[in-house]
Order: structure tokens, then sequence, then C-alpha cells
């Protein structure tokens, strides 16, 4: 890989990595679904066995999979004609019974399905993936709760939010932002953590608000996929945070944001009137709203912003240019 190059007035749009097309409880088995990632259309699809993600366009006569395509003996069905693609890109029949012709396939992305989304790999070069994404266990989590997003901005730019501290109080609200622990990378990982108060708005950002201690561990795995672990000690909760952008045609990106709270979540004696697993989707909405209304604040200032390198950065920024260059490494 080559690095972006200091002075860049622009960052290229597409970085190499892992990019969620979809929330799981959006795709059932049998649903398809039409996706723009990186300038490209494609059809997500769901057989009985696996989640199957290839270009938009049938390989056989271009017509469009997604526009009335259906899922059939693990592949998706070409509304055109009738030939057949399994989820490796296989074409395994044609409409008529003949046999297919020599060399026929459609072009397939890798997938992985974790953490109650679906992602697909995407180089530049058509490389294989190059690093993985962490599994998860969801036992002690209640079910995850999520919005979506489109905006004008880059994967590159959400991510350095993750590690730029002077941002928090100026549009934020927060106060006392401490580091717990130091910027570190390995490889495509990048973690940092750090606490800090900041008022909570359950209600809104029109809500009232409530000072609250958080803290944060994040754990980033390239452009597209960041973790982050938060503690809510005076409130006993603890929550898993997704922060997932994926850009779509060079300019936007979809942002995704999904939360799971991690058990018990109770200490307003809601659970002896309530079902547990009432109380936890209501307090997962509400502590949701708060972080969505946070991510709110900064949709204007990414939809407006330009890409300055290199950065003439001040003490308090937080490690903006080590960050820089680790981000370095995924684009070709």
């Amino acid at each position: 890989m080559t690095s972006v190059m200091p002075g860049d007035s622009a960052l290229p749009p597409f970085p190499i990595g892992w990019y969620a097309v979809a929330w799981s409880s959006e795709l059932g088995i049998g649903d398809v679904a039409t996706r723009l990632l990186v300038g490209r259309e494609i059809v997500v699809f769901r057989t009985d066995e696996r989640v199957g993600v290839l270009d938009a366009h049938c390989a056989h006569l271009g017509a469009h999979l997604g526009m009335g395509g259906t899922v059939e003996s693990g592949s998706i069905r070409c509304p055109f004609h009738g030939f057949c693609f399994d989820a490796d890109g296989t074409c395994v029949a044609t409409g008529y019974g003949t046999p297919v012709p020599k060399g026929l396939s459609a072009n397939s992305w890798a997938v992985e399905e974790t953490d109650g989304a679906v992602f697909v790999w995407y180089h530049p070069n058509d490389r294989e993936p190059q690093w993985r994404l962490p599994t998860f266990d969801p036992d002690g989590f209640g079910p995850i709760s999520h919005r979506t997003y489109h905006l004008r901005d880059h994967p590159q730019e959400t991510t350095e939010n993750s590690v730029d501290l002077g941002h928090f109080a100026v549009v934020h609200g927060y106060s006392g932002v401490e580091l717990v622990r130091e910027l570190q990378t390995d490889g495509t990982y990048l973690n940092i953590a750090y606490r800090a108060t900041r008022p909570l708005r359950p209600f809104g950002p029109r809500g009232p608000a409530f000072d609250t201690s958080f803290s944060y561990d994040i754990h980033v795995h390239g452009l597209g996929y960041s973790q982050v672990d938060v503690d809510i000690p005076s409130q006993g909760l603890s929550a898993r945070l997704l922060v997932l952008a994926t850009p779509t045609d060079g300019e936007h990106v979809e942002l995704r944001l999904g939360l799971r709270l991690a058990d018990p979540v109770d200490r307003t004696g809601l659970s002896r009137v309530l079902p547990s697993v009432v109380v936890q989707r209501v307090a997962s909405y509400f502590i949701l709203n708060g972080f969505a209304g946070d991510a709110r604040q900064d949709f204007p200032i990414w939809e407006n912003k330009r890409y300055v390198s290199p950065p003439r950065l001040a003490r308090g920024d937080g490690p903006i240019g080590a960050y820089r260059k680790w981000a370095a490494q995924f684009y070709v």
C-alpha cells in the first residue's frame, strides 16, 4: 500500500476496509436489498444458510437483480431470464434448463456478519480481506438498537472524531476530558480510552440535560468499524456502541449507530413492574438517543468542512497527527 501524501487537498474517496451495508434485522431469509457502496450498486440477499453480496446487474444480459430478483434454493434468480447465481457468484442455472454458458459468473464480494450487521470487504485492487473483524459474543448483552443516517462525509473524518479530544467541549459540552489510555496502534487496529462528564439529553437535543460521567474505550478496525465500550458508573450501566461509516458515492456516507446494553440495566426499580426485556429496550432507546444526538451535532460540521493536510495542531487537540499516520495505510 502507498500512503496519502502530506499536502493532499482531499482524501481519496474509498479507503480499504470492511463496511456495513445492512443491519442483520433488515435482511430476513429470502430478502434482497440494493445498496450503493464505493460508487457501485450491489445486491445483498439472504439464503437459508448465508448472506451473499453481488454486483447489482446480472452478468448474463444486465438486468438489475435488486429490481424483481428473488432468492431461490440458495441463489438469487434474475427477473429477466431466470439465471441463478449463488452467494459466491457462480451461475448455477439458466431459466431454460439448458447448460450454463462457460465462464459465466457474477462479481461477488467478501461478506462477514457480526454484532448485528452485515459487512462487505472493499479493496480497489480486488485483493482478498487483509484482516478480520472481531467476533462478538452477545451473552450478557441485550438486543441491538440502531439508527442509520445519510450525510456528506468521509469515513476517515467520522473516525477521526474518536481521537479529536478538543471538539468534545466545544461541540458536545463535555468537561473534564481525561485520557485513561494513550492512543495505541497495532497494524489496522487502533485503541484509545478516556473519561469525561457531559450533559445527557435522553429526550432529544431540546430536552432537559443531566450531567453524567462517562468512560469510553474505543476500538477501531479500519475506517469503517469502530466499537466503543461505554461505562456510566453513576447508573451502573455498560454499553457497546458501534459507529459504522460506509462510503457510498465518493461524497457521502451511510453512518450506522448501534447500541447494546450489558446486563443488568435497571437501578430505577422498573423491573419490579415491567419485564426485564422491556426495561432493556427502553433504556437502550434513551441512551442511543443521547449518543445519536451527539452525532447529529457533528453533522453540519462534517458536511461543510474541508480536509486540511497537514493540520496545524495545538495542545489539547488530541492525537490527530498520530491517527492520520495510522489511517494512511488504508489507501492505494
